[in-house]
């Protein structure tokens, strides 16, 4: 049965990895066989994730890529592939998050979230896309989030963004079957990261805590079965998937 999650032998290419979730998933993917490329903006801020997916016994490199940008995303992924071969496995990432009311919202930040999030997730998935379907398929796993299917307040661009992943899943799914390559998403409800630990230690935090079903915040590594189910063959028959991982958020009462 493990046999079915094994890496052996596949290349994954990770963003935003430099910290959050998107450092924690390279070492699953690592621990399951995979050699794992790590991208970011700054190769200096991966240090400690490549030290990581080492540490646990697998192969990993530091790659630098802006996903705002199309050039920069094309050499990112060439450059992974110069040394660990095909692209098998994207893990689309990289996010980032502007908290305010739409009011006070400005259009610097909506841009930002929009551009990284959306735009960000687009670029990275058609360039790797294009190379999956020109050496036989493989692998699409966007990082959505409950957001994007549910809303609450303060989170316009965030929330917008993310339903435009859920959805940007789905239509390559449709399209880029014929190539073999699946494209699916893991949709996360609050998990505990160093970025949000301070919110929910707060009042507001641990009320937002209080209506997941579970009343407790997810951990990273809850995600890691999502995720090797979908990078690996396991889910070998799902595409266009958006598999929520989140204590029952989504199906709480209103």
């Amino acid at each position: 049965m493990t046999d079915l999650f094994n890496l052996d032998g596949r290349h994954a290419l990770v963003t935003g990895a430099s910290s959050g979730l998107g450092r924690h998933f390279a070492v699953p993917l690592a621990r399951a066989g995979a050699r794992v490329s790590l991208a970011a903006r700054r190769a200096d801020a991966l240090a400690d994730t490549v030290t990581a997916v080492e540490a646990a016994g697998g192969q990993a490199q530091a790659v630098v890529m802006d996903v705002t940008e199309r050039a920069s995303v094309a050499a990112a992924i060439a450059a992974a592939e110069e040394r660990f071969g095909r692209l098998d496995i994207l893990v689309n990432n990289a996010g980032i998050a502007a908290p305010a009311t739409a009011l006070d919202l400005t259009e610097a930040d909506w841009d930002a979230v929009i551009d990284t999030n959306l735009k960000g997730v687009f670029l990275t998935a058609q360039e790797a896309g294009r190379r999956m379907a020109a050496t036989g398929g493989g692998s699409i796993v966007n990082v959505a989030s409950i957001l994007g299917l549910r809303v609450t307040g303060g989170v316009s661009a965030y929330a917008a963004s993310k339903a435009g992943v859920v959805q940007l899943t789905k239509s390559l799914a449709l399209e880029w079957a014929r190539h073999g390559i699946r494209v699916n998403a893991i949709a996360p409800g609050y998990v505990e990261t160093e970025m949000n630990a301070e919110f929910f230690s707060s009042d507001a935090g641990k009320a937002m805590i209080r209506r997941v079903p579970q009343r407790r915040l997810g951990r990273a590594r809850e995600l890691d079965g999502a995720l090797l189910l979908l990078a690996s063959d396991a889910g070998s028959y799902m595409t266009g998937s958006i598999v929520a991982v989140d204590g029952g958020h989504l199906v709480s009462g209103l």
